[in-house]
């Protein structure tokens, strides 16, 4: 069933001129048709560059509603519309705007991680990936940064910027278990662990490195290392072990993300027979979130 499922994804996606973006984390099977897997900057940058006129995104929504930002001439799906983020919920326009009055000389740097209608209130969008060099390239000493604590205290301690961070969080990261990190460093001792920057600090003090998922791709590349354990999203493993087959890795903390599981496909199929559901923003919103997200493409990580 699965390899029928497969081939009339890849007949279609021909047929409808499509291209299929995949986040890290996805299940193995949608990383494995996808034409292009990796982390939200670089499916950013692509999907800002694609002459495919359909973008079919298998992440979360935050992820689907940037490439429509980037490229609203182009049809974006989302094979599954309920796949969100708590993390992008926990901020809403009314309290950034309340942040910036108490604030008025501070710039936001908005986590991509967010809702269009907060970027559209933002100076400027960063990944994990390219956090710090946004923050540097800021026209301000004074920084806002949201939506996730984590991130803007990692991040606040590479810059002598001043920084008044929101207080939310990643649900799955933030609960890390590192009690099962120690349990992996005990069963794996010669192994290094990586660790995404939206654990907590705690996590960070285990870490031989702390990294975005594209950090860690390129760490891993440039490491000794024969063995290493992986603290984040535990999708980032199959993707790991697909890039580097010559290695060995192990998920630690048990960080999951449902909503990261939610497209099947099932889902991408009926979402390239229907070409639907389809992102759609204000114009007005998807304009005023343009130039951050933009200002996210073109930094450097």
């Amino acid at each position: 069933m699965q390899n029928k499922q497969v081939s009339e994804i890849l007949n279609l996606k021909e047929e409808k001129n499509a291209v299929i973006l995949a986040h890290s984390y996805q299940p193995p099977e949608i990383q494995d048709i996808a034409d292009h897997v990796g982390d939200s900057l670089q499916l950013s940058r692509i999907a800002a560059s694609t002459e495919s006129g359909v973008i079919v995104f298998c992440g979360v929504r935050f992820m689907a509603e940037t490439a429509h930002i980037l490229s609203p001439d182009k049809t974006v799906l989302l094979p599954e519309p309920d796949a969100g983020c708590p993390l992008a919920d926990c901020i809403e326009v009314p309290a950034l705007r309340s942040m910036q009055e108490l604030y008025p000389d501070a710039l936001t740097v908005l986590y991509v991680n967010s809702p269009a209608d907060v970027k559209a209130e933002s100076y400027a969008c960063c990944t994990s990936a390219n956090a710090l060099e946004v923050v540097e390239s800021v026209p301000s000493d004074e920084i806002i940064f949201a939506p996730d604590r984590n991130l803007g205290t990692f991040i606040s301690r590479k810059s002598d910027k001043t920084f008044h961070i929101w207080n939310g969080a990643c649900r799955s990261h933030a609960i890390a278990d590192l009690q099962d990190m120690k349990v992996r460093m005990k069963e794996w001792p010669d192994a290094e662990l990586l660790v995404h920057p939206e654990t907590p600090p705690e996590a960070w003090e285990l870490a031989h490195a702390v990294l975005g998922t594209g950090g860690m791709i390129r760490y891993i590349g440039e490491s000794n290392a024969e063995r290493f354990i992986i603290g984040t999203e535990e999708g980032m493993i199959y993707r790991l072990k697909t890039l580097y087959p010559d290695r060995e890795f192990t998920a630690g903390g048990n960080i999951y993300c449902i909503n990261m599981k939610m497209i099947t496909l099932q889902k991408i199929l009926d979402s390239l027979r229907e070409l639907k559901p389809v992102i759609e923003l204000d114009p007005q919103t998807r304009e005023k979130a343009y130039a951050a997200v933009a200002r996210m493409t073109k930094a450097t990580g």
